[in-house]
């Protein structure tokens, strides 16, 4: 078998950025939620769907709801003869090391909260946004306990209003603020810039990992003042954490639209292979050699005639690494020439 040399020329790598809706069933955009219909206290997580779980065995959650308090505030110890041993502690410690980097820093929501002792977390299925959200997708409505639009709030992220680009321990990181599709909005609060409260931006958006971090101080405030009037359950009962939680999911739930896509990079690499006039004339199938080794078809001795189905890529060793297959044979012989490009995802 004979081996044609690939040149430097012959690789062209490209990387194309694909975007696609977040949420099952090719949704971009959730307006119905619900929660398993006997949620587990004390967990530190509530899953969220976009469809009944207990009507529809195969619905998948969509996101989580979990809450943190750097001194476990808010959720019953694991076990009561350590302190601070709670569910909320825990979230709290795990979110601060993986954005901040730092078990000692807490988080900063900006102006009037830079000190943060909780948060809540909004943490989006993995499968769901592949390799990262795609910045400016981001709305999310919350609402009051009331349900009326004089307590329903906003949000997006500030990545196409601001110049800046933040990174933190998880990648980027961008404020989430009062405005839509990656854009502040002219706060209507008073005493209030643009986009945020006077306890800060209402949160952080991790697009690289998934995370919707929000600012509870911000969301307490009252619908003047920009909030929402959500207070998290202080108490250290099994009950506390599942209060809390619900409390963030009727806020969704009541807001009804909760926006997002996803955007992932793939790579290509384009192999040009190259094939002259002079080359792969000749089959070199034995089938077509008699037992006698006679040539079963003699007009092909001065007249060779090849149909070109597949292309193999090997090693310096020839071992073969990767098949290539044409849509349909490709005639070839010493008259003709023919270049077929090679496409690698990855």
């Amino acid at each position: 078998m004979s081996y044609i040399p690939f040149n430097a020329e012959d690789f062209v790598v490209s990387a194309d950025s694909i975007t696609s809706t977040l949420w099952s069933n090719n949704n971009s955009t959730l307006i119905s939620f619900f929660t398993a219909s006997t949620p587990i206290t004390n967990n530190a997580y509530l899953p969220v769907y976009a469809v009944n779980p207990t009507s529809n065995t195969t619905a998948l959650s969509q996101f989580s709801l979990a809450y943190g308090h750097f001194e476990g505030t808010g959720s019953a110890p694991i076990n009561p003869t350590v302190i601070g041993s709670s569910p909320s502690r825990i979230t709290y410690g795990q979110f601060r090391t993986l954005v901040n980097g730092d078990e000692n820093t807490n988080f900063n929501f900006g102006t009037g909260n830079t000190n943060s002792s909780d948060l809540y977390v909004i943490n989006i299925n993995r499968t769901n946004y592949k390799e990262k959200l795609f910045l400016g997708t981001f709305n999310l409505w919350l609402s009051g306990s009331d349900g009326t639009n004089s307590s329903l709030i906003k949000l997006t992220d500030n990545s196409l209003s601001t110049a800046t680009v933040n990174y933190c321990d998880a990648g980027r990181v961008f404020d989430i603020v009062s405005g839509s599709n990656g854009i502040t909005t002219t706060s209507t609060f008073s005493g209030v810039v643009a986009g945020y409260t006077t306890s800060g931006s209402y949160g952080k958006f991790l697009p690289d990992v998934g995370l919707i971090l929000l600012n509870p101080r911000a969301l307490q405030l009252s619908a003047s003042e920009g909030g929402i009037g959500l207070i998290p359950d202080s108490g250290l009962t099994v009950n506390a954490l599942l209060n809390t939680n619900e409390g963030l999911f009727n806020a969704i739930t009541l807001g009804e639209n909760f926006q997002l896509n996803s955007e992932e990079t793939i790579t290509s690499d384009y192999i040009f292979v190259r094939i002259k006039n002079s080359d792969f004339n000749y089959t070199t199938n034995p089938s077509m050699i008699s037992g006698s080794g006679e040539f079963y078809y003699p007009s092909l001795v001065n007249n060779p005639q090849t149909f070109i189905t597949t292309v193999g890529m090997y090693n310096d060793n020839n071992e073969l690494l990767a098949v290539a297959k044409l849509s349909k044979p490709l005639v070839k012989d010493f008259t003709k020439e023919a270049l077929v490009r090679v496409k690698l995802d990855f």
